[in-house]
Formats: C-alpha cells, sequence, structure tokens
C-alpha cells in the first residue's frame, strides 16, 4: 500500500494527497502533519517506512468538503485520490490479496472549486493565467463555478492593475518567467503558446476558428493556452464549464492601478475582507450572482457614456417605481443561484438538486419576463435583457416531468427521478416495494412460527438483511430442522438467515440496483440536456444578475435619498452635497450625522488645493468625490442631491501610505512609486486626489516636492484633481497657475478645545491646528507646552528672517551642549511653570499642595 501511495504523491507534487482508505481519506508523513495543524485533528501513525512510524491523519469521506474548505482557505492544494475498483473487482484481477487500485482524479485548487460548500455565495472565483509574448502580457481569466471568461491584453507596467481588478485566487503562469507575481503556480512553458492556445479553445467549443468569438491577439491565446492547460490538468481531463471567450478592451474601462483600488477599498477594507469596503456599503442585492455581478462593476467601471446611461436608466426606472421593484426583488430573492448550479453539473460535481435548481431558477426567470413584459415606457437595457429571460420552455417542461419537486442533493440512494416518468423504473421500485412488505409479512410468520415476539428483521450494509432475536431465545432457531442457519452472534443478540429471506432480498437487491441503474442513466440525460443548452443558460443567469444589480441600486438609492448622476463629455465634476457612502453608513450606525459638501471642477478651476487640520475631513473629502465618480461611471445613482461627472479615463487616488517591507520600500518610497505612476500616466480626462504629498521626508525636501508635482498636475497633466496639503505656502501657487483655486476644511477653537467642523470653505486654512489636534490624540500636556514655546520661536523666526527654520539654532532642544540659561523674571518663569502643568493628572491633594507652594513662593518674593 505505501508503494502505491507513495506514487501518486510523486503525481500530487506539492499537493496534499487525499488517499481514499474505505469511509476515509488518509494522509500520510508531511501531509499528515500540515493537514493535523491546520485542521485541529489527532496526528497518529500507521506502521514504519525507512525505520520509522509513518504519521497519518484523516478525515471522513462523507465531510470532506468541511475540511476541504479550511485547508483551502488556508493556502493548501489538495490532490484526491479516489477507489477506481471494486474489492470485488481488485480480487477477480489478482486474487485475495490484491490491493485496490487508485488514481488522482481531481486536484482541489483555490481558483478550481465548484462545491457550493466551498465558495462564497457573494464572490467570484477567478483562476487567471498570464505570459509574455513579445513584449505584451496576455491575461486569460475565468470563474470556473460559471464558467465566464476573458481574455485581455496589456503592457507590462499594467499587469498588477490587471490583476488587482480581477482578485484571482490563483493565477498560472510560465516557468521562469521573470515578471511572474509573488505567490503565482508555475507551469510548463510550452502550454503558453498561442497556436496551442487557439486549438485549445476551439476543442473546448467544438469550433474550427474562433472568428465568431471575437478578435483575439497572440498574447491572449497563449494565456488561454495556459488556462485551459491547466483546467485539464487539475481535473485531471475533464474541463469544468467554460462559455465562449471575450476580448476586454482596456479602453472601455475606468483604469485603476493597484494603489487606487487599495486606497478607495472598493472591494475589500484596508483591513481585510469585506466589511468597511464600498462594496459592502453599496450591495443591497438578494442574490449571489448580483452581489458578484455588482464586484465586478464597481471594479471595472465603463467610459462609454451610451452604456453607462443604459445602466444608469435602468437604475432609475426601477427606482421611480417603488411597488414594481419591490415585486421584482422579491421574485429575484427566490430564484437558486443556476450559473453555479450549471458550473457544477458540467464539469461532473452536479447532483439532482443541481438539475433541480436549473429547472426552478429558468421557469422563474420566465415569469419575470412576462410580468415585465407587461410594464410601459421600459428603458432599453430592460428591452435587451428580457428575451434572455426566456427560451426554456422545453427542457424546464422536461425537467419538471423527471424530477421530484425538491430533488436531493446526493443520487446514490435514488428517488429523485419522479413517478411517471419511466414505466418500468415504476416497475422496479413496485417490485422493491412489494418485497418490503413481504419481508414485513415474513417478520411476522416468524414470530408466530417460533413464538419469539422480539424476533426483527434488519438490514445493514455488510450483511444485507437477517433475522436478529435475543441470545435468551436463540436456542429454539438453532435446532437443525428449525429452517434458520446461524450467521453471527452478537453480545446480546444472535443473527439468522433463512431461505424465504434470502429469496425476497435477492428479489429487492436486484430490483433496487436495477433502478438505481436507470435513476442514473435518466440522471446523465439530463445534465447532457443542461450541457447542450449551456450558452443559453448561462445568458439567462447573467440576465438575472443585471437586473438583480439594478434593483439593488435602486433600493440603494431610495434608501439612501442619493441622486441620479448626469454624464458628459466635458472634463468636470460638478457635485453638489457629495457624501462618502462608507463613512455615512458608519456615521449612521452610531447615531452621528455626515456632513455634505460641494465640489466644482471645471477646465479653467481643475486643481483644488485644501489645507486644514487632521481629522478635518480632507481625505473623506477626496475619496468621496473619487467614489462618486467610480459609482457613476458603474451605473450607479450617488450618495449626492446633484452631480454632473465629465467622463474620466484613469482614475488615480495616492492618500495615505504604509511600509512594503518586503519589496524593500519605506513609506516615503511608497508614496514616490504611487506619485510617479500618476505623473507618468494621467491624462486631462483623468481624476486625480492627493493627500500630503511629502511628507515622509524633510521639510525643505517635501516642500519642493508638493510644489513641483502641484505645478506637473497643473500645467502638464492638465488632470481633475483634489491635492491636500499641510505646506501654507503652496497657497502662492494660486499666483502662477491660473486653474488652481484654494480652499480649506473649516475648524475652530472654542474655549481652548478644537471643534472641526468637516466642511469645505473657499480661501486657504489659516493654520493646521497640529497642537489642537495632538492634544486631541492625548498627548501629554507637557509636551504639547514645550511643542508651542517650539512653534512661537520658529514662527517668530519665520517672522524675522523669512525662513522655514530660522531660529531653530538658538533653541536648546537642538544645541548639543546647550549653556546654563539665565534666571528668567519671575513672572515668565511662573507662567512656564503653569504651562507645564498637566493638571488632568493631578490629584485633588497634589493640586492644593500645589497651591500652598505657589503661595510660600509669592510671599518670598515678596520678602
Amino acid at each position: 500500500m505505501m508503494a502505491q501511495y507513495l506514487a501518486l504523491k510523486a503525481q500530487a507534487a506539492d499537493c496534499l494527497l487525499f488517499y481514499r482508505m474505505g469511509d476515509f481519506f488518509e494522509l500520510f508523513f508531511d501531509d499528515a502533519r500540515t493537514a493535523a495543524q491546520v485542521l485541529d485533528i489527532a496526528l497518529t501513525s500507521r506502521g514504519e517506512h525507512l525505520g520509522e512510524p509513518i504519521p497519518m491523519c484523516g478525515v471522513p469521506v462523507h465531510s470532506a468538503e468541511s475540511y476541504l474548505a479550511r485547508l483551502i482557505r488556508a493556502g493548501c492544494r489538495v490532490a484526491i485520490a479516489e477507489q477506481v475498483e471494486s474489492p470485488e473487482e481488485a480480487k477477480k484481477r489478482g486474487g485475495s490479496k490484491a490491493l485496490v487500485a487508485r488514481d488522482i482524479v481531481r486536484f482541489v485548487t483555490a481558483g478550481t472549486l465548484t462545491e457550493e460548500a466551498l465558495l462564497e455565495p457573494r464572490r467570484a472565483n477567478v483562476l487567471a493565467a498570464a505570459c509574455d509574448l513579445r513584449g505584451q502580457v496576455g491575461i486569460a481569466a475565468c470563474d470556473v463555478s460559471t464558467g465566464r471568461m476573458e481574455l485581455e491584453e496589456c503592457p507590462p507596467d499594467r499587469l498588477g492593475a490587471a490583476l488587482a481588478r480581477l482578485g484571482a485566487s490563483e493565477l498560472v503562469v510560465p516557468e521562469g518567467w521573470e515578471q511572474a507575481p509573488p505567490g503565482a503556480i508555475p507551469r510548463p512553458p510550452r502550454e503558453f503558446q498561442s497556436e496551442s492556445g487557439t486549438a485549445r479553445l476551439c476543442g473546448v467549443h467544438g469550433v474550427a476558428t474562433l472568428d465568431g468569438f471575437g478578435t483575439f491577439t497572440r498574447p491572449m491565446l497563449a494565456a488561454a493556452g495556459g488556462l485551459v492547460a491547466y483546467l485539464d490538468h487539475v481535473g485531471r481531463g475533464r474541463l469544468p464549464l467554460l462559455l465562449p471567450p471575450v476580448a476586454r478592451a482596456g479602453a472601455a474601462h475606468l483604469a485603476m492601478d493597484e494603489a487606487t483600488r487599495a486606497s478607495l477599498e472598493i472591494v475589500e477594507a484596508s483591513g481585510g475582507g469585506r466589511k468597511g469596503s464600498l462594496v459592502d456599503a453599496v450591495d443591497r442585492c438578494v442574490t449571489g450572482a448580483g452581489a458578484r455581478q455588482l464586484a465586478e462593476d464597481l471594479s471595472a467601471p465603463l467610459t462609454d457614456a451610451a452604456a453607462i446611461a443604459a445602466r444608469v436608466a435602468l437604475v432609475g426606472w426601477l427606482h421611480d417605481d417603488p411597488l414594481l421593484r419591490a415585486d421584482l426583488r422579491g421574485a429575484l430573492r427566490a430564484l437558486p443561484d443556476i450559473g453555479r448550479a450549471l458550473g457544477r453539473a458540467v464539469a461532473g460535481r452536479g447532483s439532482p438538486r443541481d438539475l433541480g435548481q436549473i429547472r426552478d431558477g429558468l421557469d422563474g426567470a420566465r415569469r419575470i419576463r412576462d410580468h415585465l413584459l407587461r410594464t410601459a415606457d421600459r428603458p432599453p437595457l430592460l428591452d435587451a435583457l428580457l428575451p434572455q429571460l426566456g427560451g426554456h420552455g422545453a427542457l424546464v417542461d422536461r425537467y419538471a416531468r423527471a424530477l421530484v419537486p425538491s430533488p436531493p442533493t446526493e443520487r446514490g440512494q435514488g428517488g429523485y427521478i419522479a413517478a411517471g416518468y419511466d414505466h418500468a423504473l415504476d416497475a422496479l421500485r413496485e417490485t422493491a416495494g412489494n418485497a418490503r412488505r413481504a419481508i414485513a409479512a415474513l417478520e411476522a410468520r416468524y414470530r408466530d412460527e417460533t413464538g419469539v415476539a422480539a424476533l426483527k428483521i434488519r438490514h445493514n450494509g455488510v450483511l444485507g438483511y437477517f433475522i436478529e432475536v435475543p441470545a435468551r431465545h436463540a436456542d429454539r432457531l438453532m435446532a437443525p430442522d428449525s429452517g434458520f442457519t446461524h450467521r453471527q452472534t452478537m453480545a446480546g443478540a444472535v443473527r439468522f438467515n433463512a431461505l424465504a429471506l434470502h429469496e425476497e432480498a435477492s428479489r429487492i437487491g436486484e430490483a433496487g440496483g436495477h433502478a438505481l441503474a436507470a435513476e442514473e442513466a435518466h440522471f446523465a440525460e439530463l445534465v447532457a440536456l443542461a450541457i447542450d443548452a449551456r450558452e443559453a443558460i448561462a445568458a439567462t443567469a447573467a440576465a438575472l444578475a443585471r437586473l438583480d444589480v439594478a434593483a439593488g441600486l435602486a433600493e440603494r438609492a431610495a434608501e439612501g435619498h442619493w441622486c441620479r448622476p448626469e454624464i458628459v463629455a466635458e472634463p468636470c465634476l460638478t457635485v453638489s452635497g457629495g457624501r462618502h457612502p462608507v463613512v455615512e453608513a458608519a456615521l449612521a450606525a452610531r447615531g452621528e450625522r455626515f456632513v455634505a459638501n460641494d465640489c466644482t471642477i471645471s477646465p479653467d478651476d481643475r486643481l483644488w488645493l485644501i489645507g486644514g487640520p487632521n481629522m478635518g475631513g480632507k481625505s473623506t473629502f477626496l475619496r468621496q468625490n473619487a467614489l462618486i465618480v467610480l459609482l457613476a461611471q458603474a451605473g450607479s445613482f450617488v450618495p449626492a442631491t446633484a452631480a454632473t461627472v465629465g467622463l474620466v479615463d484613469r482614475l488615480f487616488s495616492r492618500v495615505g501610505a504604509s511600509d512594503n517591507l518586503a519589496r524593500g520600500r519605506s513609506t516615503f518610497m511608497v508614496e514616490m512609486v504611487e506619485t510617479a505612476a500618476i505623473l507618468a500616466q494621467a491624462t486631462e480626462r483623468s481624476f486625480v486626489i492627493l493627500d500630503e504629498v511629502g511628507r515622509g521626508t524633510s521639510t525643505y525636501d517635501g516642500l519642493a516636492l508638493a510644489w513641483a508635482v502641484a505645478e506637473a498636475v497643473h500645467g502638464t497633466n492638465r488632470s481633475r484633481c483634489l491635492f491636500a496639503t499641510h505646506y501654507h505656502e503652496l497657497a502662492r501657487l494660486a499666483e502662477t497657475c491660473p486653474a488652481l483655486s484654494l480652499h480649506h476644511v473649516r475648524a475652530r477653537e472654542w474655549k481652548g478645545d478644537l471643534v472641526l467642523l468637516h466642511e469645505l470653505a473657499e480661501g486657504p486654512a489659516d493654520r493646521s491646528y497640529g497642537l489642537a489636534v495632538a492634544r486631541l490624540a492625548g498627548v501629554p500636556q507637557g509636551v504639547i507646552g514645550r511643542a508651542r514655546a517650539v512653534l512661537d520661536r520658529l514662527e517668530k523666526g519665520r517672522a524675522e528672517s523669512g525662513g522655514l527654520a530660522a531660529g531653530l539654532g538658538d533653541l536648546p532642544l537642538f544645541a548639543a551642549a546647550p549653556a546654563a540659561p539665565s534666571a528668567p523674571p519671575a513672572g515668565e518663569a511662573l507662567r512656564a511653570r503653569l504651562a507645564a502643568l498637566d493638571i488632568d493628572a493631578l490629584s485633588p491633594r497634589e493640586a492644593l499642595d500645589l497651591l500652598y507652594a505657589l503661595q510660600r513662593e509669592a510671599a518670598e518674593g515678596q520678602a
């Protein structure tokens, strides 16, 4: 057995090997150690190998999916080795001691999951492949659970942005590719060839040419070849559902780099997870498919004004009719996820329940279509979607006749083919049913004949049917002429066989076996029907998802009083009463109100320089306007009272930064890399938000960089830009940059406390309120007092000499060996002593003692 295991493990490579032994999947050696730690199960041993005990652990076959889910989430990959013959077949092949043959039937990896228990309903599960061909990168991506596949091409420096948009669970690349991102799975380079990619796609879809699907470049086809080859490898020759590939044109979608996506927290919050992200704040979809489509829309907003207008019009139509919207959402909520059910069926992992879901989903889609066809003034996008919701009448009728109303998830016990669909199957079931009634009659007869009222006829998977009596009555059945044959003695019971029981059991087994075989044959026929109609079924699933997205966005707009955006070609942005959807939701949960702000950017006023205190709302203002652009171009209403959005080709966000130690980059280096990308790629049609450029270096360097960056964005890139800064000196740019205007977030000091108003006003900020914010943060009063003294000296020095750092050399803080200061006047010493006091930290007794001490000092001074 170990020889067989080791041979299979060699095929599994870096995957954990699930080795089937009866009702368990067993793991050995290092695989067992890893699995035991991840799954928190017992690590045992079995036999020896090279003189050492063999570590072992195992999981039950019937609950393997839950264990697989935990392993996949932990980053493991698993190879499934099943028994490919029965013990009886093994005995016929090699005698009584023959080992049952096993083989790896499937590799379970993060990007190739189809099982419902292993997938998140509201998140797509993308597998991607990438390769370089003649200086261009080809990318192929598919969601194996639904079959959707897209191909694209990009320059090498845009690979990271493309992969960030996809959010792939798994990425495969050619071995030895220097540009491969960390964590990618290397595969043989021969699989990444455009010719083999074309051949594989033609083979999958049964066509002689791909021309009917679109125009694909050689890098795209090379990546597709690698993707399909990997799927063929993990499926051991059985491919999952793959729909015809779609070529993705980069210019058709709003471009965003990795840093921008992370900064705006579109589908994942900065701390990880969905909660706190944009999609979490926006998502009101009632189906998993709709939630997945919404996340895709927000990850790749459109740049075509007509396409955006079509989506917005559908949202607006549903927004204006609350009753229709409620009816539609109620109907959608009741539908199963037919896209993923189809994916499991095509991949050979389907169940009767999946076919039932396809039946019910298609029938529900037809009812939704019929309802919507009776409405008036339908928007064009809805009229385009309605035909995709029908056309499945014959398939639905066939499934309705063939399947029971609620099919089971397992087909091993049968019972999922409806009565009346196959008369021969009905006859087999009747035979089995009659035999069971005959067994019940036998049990009653045996009780009468033996006088043993406790006699029972039982059944298990090992012995089949048998007669069982309590041990104290066994002698009555042991007599040679009793007609019973002893089979097994238990602790408190004895088991027997009888000729009549054997005959009835044979009839049951034969009829039941034939019935199961007949149901399996029907199941295969029904799955084949779904496979033949896979593209039409997938189109229906996509149409339902699009309706769910539109209805969900309409619901969110009504709930939050969002407005319908106007999309124009002019590079402008006019927002009245704009709000940040995520921050507003968080404040509402605490019973607080979000302060809305306006933003008006035009070609003649395209760069806003925004000052004001930390925590005053600058970063929120920057992000909320970027999100309003993103939502509008995704086809949504936006959180504002009115909004006009000039189409944006690229969106950039450089707000906040952190170290990237793995790549050897400090916070300031990360900031500069992101800033460099903006200056190199932003165009006149781009929208840029910049926050505190230059803060990670010296004051002079930081100010110089911020000054130069602002000038470049204004004069060279000419992008629409919101630029937040603490450098007051940048206000002088308004003298030389005619399209730059000055703004600030308002704040007030009231009785020594800082009041942040979160309102935007015109004009430069008078100061940063840094010491007030530090006090709010709990910095000790003594440090605040010292900082205030340093600040006074700095501002005095700058006023006298005009230099930012003038006067610093005179401060003892900066002297290597400060001279002992002369005694200050008594009044000045008292003021300094009082300023340094941390009054909140004084106990009542300490405060009283201090007052007595000050009184004594005052009396001594007068003397």
